[in-house]
C-alpha cells in the first residue's frame, strides 16, 4: 500500500492562483486537536479592471467602488497585509516603432512619464467596509482602470462604471460591473453586422504582457478570422478591438470566445446599434447544462435569446420564464435545439407581458445535460425611443454579492429562485456622502421572480450599494437594473450579481489529505 500526501503549502499556492492571494494559518496546540473540518477564510487580495468608458465627447461617467462589511472580514489574516482598495488609470498603449526624430522622441518620452505619474494616482480608494466611494469623469478621455484590494477591504470588493451619453450614435446608458481578470470568457450576443459597432475591451492588470486569442462562432459554425490570434495586451494597459475588423463576414448574431495563452485579462464587450442604443455585454457564466438569466423588465418590448454549445454534442433545452407567480414555457418556443459549435437565436418578443421575469434553460433530458452558454438582449421602448441592454447567464448569489452605484431613484433588484423557495437578506449600504445602512429580508417562492425597489438608506447622499446574502433555501440568481430616463427614452442597464468570491475554503490542520492506493 502506498500513501501520497498533498502538501498544505501546495494547496495554498493553488488557492492563491484562483483568488489572487490566500492565507493559510494552521492552528497550533490544543486548538489544532479540536479542528477537524475545513474552514472558510476571507481572501486577502482581489483584483478588478474596468474598460475605457466611451469614445464620445458627450459621455458622463461615474465610477463607484465598495467593500461590504462582515463579521468574518479580516479574521485569521496576516497582520502585515495593509487594508487598501484602489483603482488607478491604465497605462496608454504606446507605438512599438522607435521614434527617429530626436525632438519627437523627447516629447514622446515626456508624455510617457506623465502617463506613468497619472497611473500612480488612484481614481477611487475605498477607506472602510460598508461605505462606497465615487468619482466622475467626463468626455472621451475617461480612462480604463486597474486595481487591487488587500486586507480587510479585499473580501467582496466591487466596482461599477456607469456612463450616460445623451446624443449621437453611442446614445444610451452604459453600465458595467468591473471584472476580475481571468483566462477564459464567452460572449453570446456579439455581432459583426454593418449596423453594429462591437468593441472587445481587453485590460491587463499585471506587470507583464498578456497574449489573447479570439474566436467567433455564428449560426453556421466558426467564422473565418486571420487576425484574432496572438493579440498582445501590454502590462497595465487596455486595448479595444472592433470585431468587424477581425473577419470579412457580416454576421448578425455571434458568440465570441476569448482565451489567453499567457497572462490574464479582464474582458468585456461594448455593443452599439445604430438607432437602438448601446451597452456593455459582460461575459456569460461558464458552460453549464442549466442556466438562469435574471431580471427581464416588465415593460420589455423585445427579448432575444442567444445560445451556443461549445462541446462536441448538440444541446436540447427547455426554455422557461420564471414569472411573478409561476414558471411557464413561452408559446411556440418551449424548446431550443443548439447545434454543436454553432450559435442559435430565438426571438421571444414581449415575453414578460407586463410582469418582471427571468429566463431559465434546462436540459430536455435530465441525463443529457450538454453544457451551453447564453445571454439575452432586452429592448425597452420602440422606434427612436428604444434602448437595449444585455442579461448574460449568471451564477447564483451564493454566500454574498454586491452591486454599486444605486441612486435616489431608478434601481430595481430582481431575485429569481429556479429551484427551492429561498430567503435572502438585502442590505442597502450607507451612502457615499452620508446615511445609514438598512436591512430587509425577502422570501422568493420556488420557480418565480421577485422584483424589489430598494429604499435608499436614511440620510442618503451620493451613491449606495446593494448587498444580497442567501439566508436559507435554494439558490437565488439576481440582477440590478438601473434606469435613468432622458428625453422620453427609458435609458437602462442591467448588472448581474454572482457570488463575490470573498471567502475561500482551506483544509484544517487535522483534515486527512492523503490518497491511499493499493
Amino acid at each position: 500500500m502506498k500513501s501520497t500526501h498533498l502538501s498544505l503549502i501546495a494547496g495554498t499556492v493553488a488557492l492563491a492562483a484562483i483568488t489572487g492571494f490566500a492565507s493559510l494559518n494552521v492552528p497550533e496546540g490544543p486548538a489544532a486537536e479540536e479542528t477537524a473540518t475545513a474552514s472558510s477564510l476571507p481572501v486577502e487580495r482581489s483584483s478588478l479592471v474596468c474598460p475605457a468608458p466611451s469614445t464620445s465627447d458627450l459621455a458622463e461617467t461615474r465610477y463607484t467602488s465598495f467593500t461590504p462589511p462582515g463579521q468574518e472580514t479580516g479574521k485569521g489574516q496576516d497582520e502585515d497585509v495593509k487594508d487598501t482598495a484602489e483603482l488607478k488609470p491604465a497605462l496608454p498603449v504606446l507605438d512599438d516603432e522607435a521614434e527617429t526624430d530626436p525632438e519627437k522622441a523627447e516629447k514622446a518620452e515626456e508624455a510617457a512619464k506623465k502617463a506613468r505619474a497619472k497611473a500612480d494616482r488612484p481614481v477611487l480608494a475605498v477607506k472602510e467596509p460598508g461605505r462606497p466611494v465615487l468619482a466622475e469623469a467626463n468626455g472621451s478621455d475617461a480612462p480604463a482602470l486597474v486595481g487591487t484590494a488587500t486586507g480587510t477591504l479585499a473580501p467582496g470588493w466591487a466596482a461599477q462604471q456607469t456612463t450616460k451619453v445623451t446624443a449621437g450614435g453611442a446614445r444610451g446608458l452604459l453600465g458595467v460591473s468591473c471584472t476580475a481578470p481571468d483566462t477564459d470568457f464567452w460572449f453570446p450576443g456579439a455581432s459583426t453586422a454593418r449596423s453594429r459597432q462591437d468593441y472587445l475591451h481587453l485590460t491587463n492588470p499585471d506587470a507583464g504582457a498578456a497574449v489573447a486569442d479570439i474566436q467567433l462562432f455564428g449560426a453556421k459554425g466558426a467564422v473565418t478570422s486571420e487576425v484574432g490570434d496572438g493579440i498582445t495586451v501590454p502590462a497595465r494597459s487596455s486595448v479595444a478591438l472592433l470585431l468587424s475588423t477581425l473577419t470579412d463576414e457580416s454576421v448578425n448574431d455571434l458568440t465570441a470566445h476569448v482565451t489567453t495563452r499567457s497572462g490574464r485579462v479582464g474582458a468585456v464587450l461594448l455593443s452599439a446599434d445604430d438607432g437602438s442604443g448601446t451597452d456593455w455585454l459582460t461575459a456569460a457564466a461558464d458552460p453549464s447544462g442549466t442556466l438562469v438569466m435574471p431580471g427581464i423588465p416588465a415593460d420589455a418590448t423585445s427579448v432575444q435569446l442567444v445560445a451556443f454549445a461549445p462541446g462536441e454534442n448538440d444541446a436540447d433545452v427547455k426554455v422557461q420564464l420564471m414569472g411573478k407567480n409561476t414558471t411557464f414555457a413561452p408559446a411556440g418556443n418551449d424548446t431550443l435545439h443548439i447545434k454543436s459549435g454553432m450559435t442559435a437565436t430565438v426571438d421571444l418578443k414581449d415575453i414578460t407581458r407586463g410582469e418582471p421575469g427571468s429566463l431559465r434553460l434546462t436540459p430536455v433530458e435530465k441525463n443529457r445535460a450538454t453544457p451551453i452558454v447564453a445571454a439575452l438582449q432586452v429592448v425597452r421602448g420602440t422606434g427612436a425611443k428604444q434602448e437595449y441592454a444585455y442579461i448574460p447567464a449568471t451564477g447564483p448569489v451564493g454566500a454574498r454579492a454586491s452591486v454599486t452605484d444605486n441612486r435616489a431613484e431608478g434601481s430595481t433588484l430582481s431575485l429569481a429562485a429556479p429551484g427551492a423557495t429561498a430567503t435572502v437578506k438585502v442590505t442597502t449600504s450607507a451612502g457615499s456622502e452620508g446615511g445609514e445602512a438598512a436591512v430587509e429580508t425577502y422570501t422568493v417562492k420556488a420557480g418565480t421572480t421577485m422584483s424589489v425597489t430598494p429604499k435608499p438608506p436614511a440620510g442618503f447622499k451620493g451613491a449606495y450599494a446593494l448587498t444580497v446574502e442567501t439566508v436559507s433555501g435554494g439558490p437565488v440568481h439576481a440582477s440590478r437594473a438601473l434606469v435613468l430616463p432622458e428625453d422620453g427614452v427609458q435609458m437602462f442597464t442591467v448588472q448581474t450579481l454572482p457570488d463575490d468570491g470573498g471567502t475561500v475554503v482551506v483544509p484544517s490542520a487535522r483534515q486527512d489529505l492523503s490518497v491511499l492506493d493499493d
